[in-house]
């Protein structure tokens, strides 16, 4: 877990007794902020009060104690023990050990199955305390935000977070947000994208003044889009220990729009035209997205569906973060429990309904049961599929026939994305672009619809040209 800055370090804690027979006087007495660690060999200290859940860590860091005693961390192991399928293999994740830190021999809990060591407290993460609170100027326990998934080299959340019941790491590295950094190697200027490419920019561009292992690292070595970017490991407010909520449709206060808002509109005075970069969040809720063209005035300066109202309190993740459980279709037996973190709202997925390392399927072949019908939206996943299908067709059809504007004589003199002069040819191309993004037919059709028809007459009307034949029979009016 991360090491947050709660103020001044408590020195210590003291007991006041009143003492009789010694005269009237208050005599006050400094209490070891420690007991001995059962598992005195690796130093793991776990619980100073059990009763009450204070840690031997929350002695002095008092504020991340109060946060991690409302995450279930702090119920782990009696969440396990009451679940009724406790397995002598289940208690490593429930309790403090070796298991999401450094440490590579059984400890904790797995060397001494002691009370004290019950529940996933701060050593989980940030490896043994003993050193430290003996002396704590020398030595500050970090823990680690990486994500090294695999058994032999698993560490932090995926030591845990991990396996066909609940496999967040396996499908988190097989998402983009694994590897973001690819996206800023080679330039020569990462700053702008750091932000929103990797943990460490996220983090700091967030206003999150954790230390942790790697935060001192230079751009080229930062890590992905880790869990404890999305996630406070000491607790959070909101579902899930998310750093922000997911239910509200604020392109600044959503979690995933505080990355996927990104050059929704284009950049009408920049010396160079650019197309949309993660426009997502505006997109979906129908606003600060596209090119309006001249005389577009949609009904109170937004256009909406149902996917960013109130009719999707989840936003972005109803669809994106979606799990479900794939059984046996002969027996109905447990497989696979996907968590959503592959953050595919369609995923490819094989025979049983488990999602494949390799996501180039056919829409036939995708999965639209879990994000499309779960929340209640659609009443089958063929019906969601139908949809996507009728507003993928419409919209690529309009983009065809912006495309086929742009290339007529009378208008391709007007389309230059290099001269600093932004032209409603200009704008029209931006449109389009939107358009054709793979998720822009979810998102919002009706929004990208309207402003492509509004684009292709805003064309006709300023540079008096037609839609060239075949094209023109599968125009929308507005």
């Amino acid at each position: 877990m991360l090491t947050k800055n709660v103020g001044k370090m408590i020195a210590g804690l003291v007991a006041v007794f009143t003492l009789t027979g010694c005269g009237d006087g208050v005599m006050y007495v400094d209490r070891a902020l420690f007991n001995p660690p059962a598992d005195a060999v690796h130093g793991f200290l776990g619980y100073y009060d059990q009763a009450d859940k204070k840690t031997a860590c929350g002695n002095c860091h008092v504020g991340i104690q109060a946060d991690w005693e409302t995450t279930k961390h702090a119920v782990a192991y009696d969440g396990l023990v009451s679940s009724g399928y406790a397995q002598d293999y289940c208690y490593g994740c429930h309790t403090v050990n070796d298991l999401g830190n450094p440490i590579s021999e059984p400890a904790g809990w797995n060397a001494v199955q002691d009370t004290l060591y019950h529940d996933v407290q701060c050593e989980s993460c940030h490896g043994p305390g003993l050193e430290h609170v003996t002396n704590p100027d020398a030595t500050q326990p970090l823990a680690s935000i990486d994500v090294s998934y695999t058994v032999d080299a698993a560490t932090s959340c995926a030591e845990c977070h991990q396996g066909s019941h609940h496999p967040f790491a396996e499908e988190w590295s097989q998402s983009a947000h694994a590897t973001p950094i690819a996206y800023v190697t080679g330039r020569s200027d990462p700053s702008s994208c750091i932000g929103c490419h990797t943990a460490q920019g996220a983090l700091k561009a967030w206003g999150e003044a954790d230390a942790y292992v790697e935060a001192t690292l230079a751009a080229p070595d930062h890590e992905g889009i880790t869990c404890a970017v999305c996630h406070d490991p000491h607790g959070s407010e909101n579902t899930a220990q998310l750093r922000f909520p997911i239910d509200e449709p604020n392109a600044q206060t959503n979690l995933c729009m505080k990355c996927h808002h990104k050059r929704a509109e284009p950049e009408v005075d920049a010396s160079t035209l650019r197309g949309p970069h993660s426009p997502e969040g505006p997109l979906l809720l129908g606003e600060g997205a596209g090119w309006f063209p001249p005389g577009f005035t949609p009904q109170t300066n937004r256009i909406f569906g149902s996917h960013g109202s109130t009719g999707n309190p989840g936003t972005c993740a109803t669809c994106h973060v979606s799990g479900y459980t794939a059984t046996d279709a002969e027996t109905g037996a447990f497989v696979f429990s996907a968590t959503g973190h592959l953050f595919l709202a369609i995923p490819c997925v094989d025979a049983q309904g488990i999602p494949t390392t390799n996501q180039t399927c056919t829409l036939p072949e995708r999965q639209f049961e879990s994000g499309c019908t779960g929340a209640g939206c659609h009443a089958t996943g063929d019906v969601a599929r139908n949809a996507y299908t009728t507003a993928t067709t419409r919209i690529a059809n309009l983009v065809a026939d912006v495309d086929a504007l742009l290339a007529l004589p009378a208008v391709a003199p007007e389309f230059n994305r290099f001269d600093g002069i932004f032209t409603v040819a200009d704008g029209a191309w931006f449109n389009a672009r939107l358009g054709e993004l793979p998720g822009t037919a979810i998102h919002n059709p009706f929004l990208a619809e309207q402003l492509l028809v509004a684009s292709i007459q805003a064309i006709k009307d300023t540079y008096g040209v037609t839609v060239p034949a075949p094209l023109a029979s599968l125009e929308l009016e507005l």
